[in-house]
């Protein structure tokens, strides 16, 4: 078993969550130089390892003006799929010539509306389009737990870097998992708003199916707590009833359905059905009301899914050779991408009632909160595979089968538009993390974060830390 990669030491960010470093900067108990310093020894400690950075601007972060919000002078990265005016944005992929962007994007501005200080952009495999961050033209981001794993995606790069230790919290974004999957592969927190509650990409609300939300991946709940009462604020949805700040847990006891299959009625990987148990087991230990349920989709959803996704990678490729013409060669896209486009170019009308019957998935997410509160699912169903077996270049057809009995639980909350959080619990072999899922009613991240507060404190999250002081002992 390799042995964890991490950055973690007694400097000026310490072990501190981004409420901790920012309240120890308001106190002056350290210095913005020595907290910024402090990011960039780490990165440069374990990137080599981790390959998890796509680009950094140390230099820039240095000189950028004071900034004010809940995580004033706290660094962090962006991932690289979000705009921020003098950054190039490559989508985490070849296909681009990298160039400055001109204006910051509603995420990125979101983002920094927190006060965060953005040291670099974060790796993701191309477009976002798969669950490895993985490529074919250079190194694959490794998980920090044990980098013979993959980190996940497509906010691989943030999970990596904000689990070993690098910075506090790092962007991401979630169109069927991608704040989640990496969240639960390297053992953070990591939760989906619900659909339109933070600002959206470009031309992301005007699609036949809205799946893609923003987000951040954090250490722990009240770091992703405070974030989501900031920048809720900045462009506020007033047709959802706000989060506000949920400082910890409520004594409100829950209706937990409890849901162990994947839409296809498969069982999950023995090590992720141990880790769910046991979050259960905790769960009702507190209290809780916990019931058996079974995700009532149709099986087409799969399919459906599938070949929504496929018309995204050729929408968002069309677009960007529209967008950035001699700076796009479309013919260094990768074999996973080409294979989407291909599948959508093959039955455009099979796709076009696939995304007909997508739309419908409000209602087929809603429904399963007609008698429970909360849904309780594994986010995986089996462990973060090792690097190369979700890899680019495989055959097309092979990695998506792969993929699809991968990501099993994840993909409804984007169809269905309602908010969930991955948290980690327990430990898997091989030194991974174990992880679960907490899904909610549309607009109520407020009883997400409570419950997710209540598993922190009767189970508190592994630590890459601990593991390193456990094999040293060892």
């Amino acid at each position: 078993m390799s042995s964890p990669v991490h950055g973690f030491t007694d400097d000026a960010l310490g072990t501190l969550d981004a409420v901790g470093v920012a309240a120890a900067l308001r106190a002056g108990e350290v210095s913005r130089a020595e907290v910024l310093a402090a990011a960039v020894a780490r990165t440069r400690r374990v990137d080599p390892s981790l390959d998890a950075v796509q680009l950094s601007c140390f230099d820039r972060a240095s000189t950028m003006p004071e900034t004010a919000g809940v995580f004033a002078g706290v660094p962090a990265f962006v991932k690289d799929n979000t705009d921020i005016a003098g950054l190039p944005s490559c989508h985490g992929s070849a296909a681009f010539t990298p160039r400055p962007a001109t204006a910051t994007g509603g995420p990125g501005a979101q983002f920094l509306h927190s006060g965060v200080v953005v040291i670099g952009k974060s790796t993701l495999p191309e477009f976002g389009l798969t669950a490895s961050t993985e490529f074919t033209d250079r190194a694959p981001t490794r998980n920090p737990w044990n980098p013979e794993y993959s980190a996940g995606a497509s906010s691989g790069g943030s999970a990596a870097l904000v689990a070993a230790g690098v910075v506090p919290i790092a962007h991401a974004n979630d169109g069927g998992g991608s704040i989640r999957i990496p969240a639960a592969a390297n053992g953070l927190v990591g939760l989906k708003p619900t659909r339109n509650r933070l600002l959206d990409q470009p031309g992301a609300r005007q699609l036949p199916v809205h799946l893609v939300t923003e987000g951040v991946l954090t250490r722990s709940v009240r770091d992703t707590a405070h974030y989501l009462a900031a920048v809720e604020q900045f462009g506020a949805n007033p047709k959802l009833a706000p989060i506000g700040l949920v400082e910890g847990p409520s004594a409100r006891r829950l209706r937990i359905g409890l849901i162990t299959e994947d839409v296809l009625g498969r069982p999950v990987h023995p090590d992720n059905a141990a880790v769910l148990s046991s979050a259960a087991t905790i769960l009702a230990g507190l209290g809780h009301e916990v019931v058996a349920m079974r995700l009532d989709v149709e099986p087409r959803f799969i399919e459906d899914f599938k070949r929504y996704w496929a018309v995204m990678a050729a929408a968002m490729t069309l677009s960007f050779r529209l967008g950035h013409r001699d700076h796009f060669d479309p013919s260094k896209l990768d074999p996973f991408t080409k294979g989407l486009i291909g599948l959508a170019a093959r039955n455009p009308l099979g796709a076009a009632a696939a995304a007909w019957r997508l739309r419908s998935g409000t209602a087929t997410y809603d429904k399963h909160f007609a008698e429970v509160d909360v849904l309780l699912t594994p986010v995986l169903s089996h462990p973060a595979p090792r690097i190369g077996e979700l890899a680019p270049g495989q055959p097309f057809d092979a990695l998506f089968t792969k993929l699809v009995d991968y990501v099993g639980f994840t993909p409804l909350n984007n169809v269905g538009g309602g908010p969930a959080v991955s948290l980690p619990h327990g430990l898997l072999p091989h030194g991974l993390p174990g992880s679960i899922q907490l899904a909610g009613r549309r607009g109520d991240e407020r009883t997400l974060l409570d419950l997710a507060y209540q598993l922190e404190a009767s189970s508190p999250f592994p630590r890459i830390v601990d593991r390193t002081a456990a094999e040293g002992a060892a």
